[in-house]
C-alpha cells in the first residue's frame, strides 16, 4: 500500500517568518528619495509590502500622490534592488518563537516550503544569511513561475518541488495574496497577525489566525485533518 505524502506547510516570507520591513521600507526610502519623495512613516509603509518590489515601489509613489511612468518605476525598482541587497539582512529577523515551530513541524515528519512574491535570488540570499535555508525543502520566489501569488501556481509549485501534495498542504501567510493563493489551489491557510496588511487579518477569510508561533503548532493540529482529508 502506497504511503500518502507527508503533510507540506507552506509559508510566506515578508511579514510570515521574517519581519523584513526596516530593511525594505530604508530600500523604499533611497528609492523615493531619488524621486524626491520624502520617507513614509515606517507603520504606514509596513502595511504596503507584500506584493513584491516593485509593487511596494509603486504602492509608495501612490500613497506620496506622485505620478511616474512605467519606464521610470523600471528605474526606481532598480534603484530599490541595488540597495536591498546590499542590505537585505542588515535589520531583518525571524519573528520570536518562528525557529523553534519550524524545527517542532520538522521532527513531526512535514515538509516546509517558502512561497513569496520576493524575489527567488533575494529570498534565498534573506534566508542564507539569517541561516534559514536549511529548514526549507523548496524556496518559490515571485519570479519562479511566470505568475506570482495570488494566483496558485506558485503555491502548487511549492508543494511539489517540496516532495507534498496539494491535498495534504497548509499555507501560512499574512495577506490577502498569500489567502487568495491558497484558496485558489484549494488548501486551508493559517493567517499571521503580526504581518503586512492593508485589511484587519481578523477579514482576510483565513481558517485560522495566530498571533504568535506559539500557536501554530495548534492550527496546523486542526487544519491538518481538512489537509488530509
Amino acid at each position: 500500500m502506497t504511503q500518502p505524502a507527508p503533510l507540506t506547510v507552506v509559508f510566506d516570507l515578508d511579514g510570515t517568518l521574517v519581519e523584513t520591513a526596516p530593511d525594505l521600507l530604508e530600500a523604499l526610502t533611497v528609492a523615493l528619495k531619488a524621486e524626491g519623495v520624502d520617507p513614509l512613516p515606517f507603520e504606514q509603509g509596513r502595511d504596503l509590502i507584500g506584493a513584491g518590489a516593485r509593487a511596494l515601489v509603486q504602492r509608495g509613489l501612490k500613497v506620496a500622490e506622485r505620478m511616474a511612468t512605467e519606464d521610470r518605476i523600471d528605474e526606481l525598482h532598480a534603484i530599490f534592488l541595488d540597495h536591498y541587497g546590499a542590505h537585505i539582512a542588515d535589520r531583518s529577523h525571524p519573528y520570536d518563537g518562528c525557529l523553534a515551530a519550524l524545527d517542532r513541524l520538522k521532527a513531526q515528519g512535514a515538509r516546509l516550503a517558502v512561497c513569496t512574491n520576493k524575489i527567488e535570488r533575494y529570498a534565498r540570499q534573506l534566508l542564507d544569511a539569517l541561516g534559514m535555508t536549511e529548514k526549507f525543502d523548496a524556496i518559490v520566489g515571485g519570479d519562479t513561475y511566470p505568475v506570482s501569488k495570488p494566483r496558485p501556481e506558485p503555491l502548487l509549485g511549492a508543494i511539489e518541488q517540496a516532495g507534498g501534495d496539494p491535498a495534504r498542504a497548509i499555507m501560512v501567510g499574512d495577506s490577502e495574496t498569500d489567502v487568495g493563493a491558497a484558496r485558489a489551489a484549494g488548501v486551508p491557510v493559517v493567517v499571521a497577525s503580526f504581518g503586512y496588511t492593508l485589511i484587519p487579518p481578523t477579514e482576510l477569510g483565513g481558517d485560522a489566525l495566530i498571533d504568535h508561533y506559539d500557536e501554530l503548532d495548534v492550527a496546523v493540529a486542526r487544519l491538518a485533518p481538512a489537509a488530509c482529508a
